[in-house]
Order: structure tokens, then C-alpha cells, then sequence
């Protein structure tokens, strides 16, 4: 089968498209064959070896994505040769064929595209469980988030005004701050602007918003300031660098709560799964989940996907196809 593959850390340059040995059918396992790969920025990361690889070159990128059952092996009930499957955390994705675990293949209705899933699945996920569990966000309640014109920012904003909030988004540009509206968003304003203050004044009585979703990491004690006392702060992010220390004593003084956030811990079983993938499904299905036309690249681009993707050129999903 033909997969993409690099032998050594590196810039876009080192990925290759070329034939390896097609995988081999195991107990609790499913061979899929893939119609549609999610490009994530953690492939970036494992292709220039910021992330520990286990096992030895060649290495095979990709973690989600979507496609159609051809072999499954012993002990697998509930999924069948001919099945429609779609995942967002198994590795080897960026090829022909995948051996996914039984526990991790999500049944894909037939309304919804593979596109469609390997669009949403990774971020969806994450942005479930963060207006769910870290924070259930609640009708008229204030909410802000960070990196609201990115992946799991534009889906933040469509699942929290689905529950009734209101959404002030921050963005690092005027071009990521249309996206951003666009999404839904109630004000979005630039990081390079006085958001802190501006913050609590646009909300109801100057208190302050009830949550901040903070991806950024550098802008923690800012988002506390942000917040109303007795609100919530959730981490889940770093990509501006790492936060501050926190000191507990504030906490006490304002009631407010800070938690961290991370997706794998949420997402531990085949069934919840399932009936998260199922409730996005459902969002888009309700027209309350829209999706932006995804950059698609041939497998054999995904270098150029990847050169994309690095260049921030893109505030869609990237897709890879077999």
C-alpha cells in the first residue's frame, strides 16, 4: 500500500510517498481503508521531533480521519466488513489501509461525509468536553475564548451560542477576527488590544465574563482578570508559551476556579465515544455546527499540506486524501 513516511525529523521536505507493507489484520482490530485524513499541527510537531516517536523509521504521520471497514479480526463485535468508521486518535493514519482498535471506531451515519468527520472529529471532541465537562456552559452566561478563530476556537463559539451564551473572541488579526464573527462570535477583538479591560466592560453589569478558555498559556493571569469573581478559567493550551504560576491565595480572594483541560482524559471508553461523535453529529446535523470548506491535498501533496498548514496560511481544516 502507498502511505506517506519520513525516515528522519525535519521540514516538509523529509515526508515521502512511497509503498510499505500493508498492515496485518489482529485480534480487537479493524482494518479500514481510509477516503479522508485530518491534518492536525501535532503531525508538525512529530515530523520535526518535538514529540517522542516510539518504534524505528519509517514513521507514518496521522491520527484521524475516516473510511470504510475491509477486514476485521477476532473478538470485534459490533462492526462489520463494509462499515462506514471514522476516528481521531489512532496512529498510521496517513496511509492506504489502517489497523484501527475496535474500541476507537466511531460508527459514521450515513448523512454524514468522511470529509465531514475527519473535519470535525479531533477538535469536536475536544471542544465537547470543554462546554460540557470542564465547563458546562449555561444559557446567558458570558464566555471568552482564545484562539477563537482556530480549529477548536470556531467550534467553541458555535457549540457555546448553541447553549444561549454570549461569546467575546480574541484573535491575532484582522483577517482571523472576520473568521471568527463569522463563527458566531458576539465582539472578537486583537491580542495586541486592551482586551483585559475591555472584557469585563462588555459584559452584563462589568463583572467580568463567567469562563475564559485559555489555549494560549501566556495569557492566563489575564484571563483571570477577565473573569467575574466566583468564574472559571479553563487551561488547555499552550501555544503561547507556558503560564505563570497561579497563586492559590487570588483563588481564595476571588472565588474563582481554575482547571486544566485535556482531551484523553475525557474520552476513555468506546461508548463515550461514540455518544460524543454522535452529538456532534448532530450539531451539524441541526445546522448548529458548520463547517468550513476544508484545504484538501492528495496523500502524495502532503508535504505541500504540511508547508500549509506551517505557514498558518489556513483557518480550516486541512485534508488529506487517498
Amino acid at each position: 500500500m502507498k502511505a506517506l513516511v519520513f525516515d528522519r525529523f525535519g521540514g516538509p521536505e523529509v515526508l515521502e510517498y512511497r509503498d510499505i507493507p500493508e498492515p496485518v489484520i489482529s485480534d480487537g482490530h479493524v482494518i479500514v481503508r481510509m477516503k479522508a485524513i485530518g491534518l492536525n499541527f501535532a503531525d508538525i510537531y512529530r515530523r520535526k521531533g518535538n514529540y517522542h516517536l516510539t518504534g524505528t523509521p519509517p514513521y507514518i504521520l496521522g491520527y484521524e480521519g475516516a473510511g470504510v471497514i475491509e477486514q476485521v479480526g477476532a473478538g470485534v463485535s459490533g462492526l462489520n466488513v463494509g462499515d462506514r468508521v471514522a476516528f481521531a486518535d489512532v496512529p498510521f493514519a496517513n496511509a492506504e489501509l489502517v489497523s484501527v482498535p475496535s474500541d476507537k471506531a466511531i460508527p459514521l451515519p450515513d448523512d454524514i461525509s468522511f470529509e465531514q468527520a475527519s473535519a470535525v472529529l479531533l477538535q469536536g471532541l475536544t471542544a465537547h468536553y470543554l462546554v460540557h465537562d470542564s465547563y458546562p456552559v449555561q444559557a446567558g452566561e458570558e464566555v471568552l475564548i482564545h484562539a477563537a478563530a482556530g480549529g477548536v476556537g470556531q467550534l467553541l463559539i458555535q457549540l457555546c451560542k448553541a447553549k444561549g451564551a454570549r461569546v467575546f473572541g480574541l484573535t491575532s488579526s484582522d483577517a482571523k477576527k472576520k473568521v471568527a464573527l463569522e463563527a458566531g462570535a458576539d465582539e472578537v477583538m486583537l491580542y495586541q488590544e486592551d482586551w483585559v479591560k475591555a472584557v469585563p466592560a462588555w459584559s452584563a453589569g462589568f463583572e467580568g465574563v463567567h469562563v475564559a478558555y485559555d489555549s494560549v498559556g501566556s495569557t492566563l493571569m489575564d484571563s483571570f482578570a477577565a473573569v467575574r469573581k466566583r468564574g472559571a478559567v479553563v487551561f488547555y493550551g499552550m501555544s503561547g508559551g507556558d503560564p505563570e504560576p497561579v497563586d492559590p491565595r487570588m483563588l481564595m480572594d476571588t472565588s474563582k476556579t481554575l482547571t486544566g483541560g485535556d482531551l484523553w482524559n475525557h474520552v476513555t471508553t468506546r461508548e463515550d465515544r461514540i455518544c460524543r461523535g454522535d452529538s456532534l453529529f448532530e450539531e451539524i446535523r441541526g445546522g448548529r455546527l458548520r463547517l468550513g470548506e476544508p484545504a484538501r491535498y492528495r496523500l502524495h501533496e502532503g508535504a505541500e499540506a504540511h508547508r500549509f498548514l506551517e505557514g498558518r496560511k489556513s483557518t480550516g481544516k486541512i485534508l488529506l486524501i487517498p
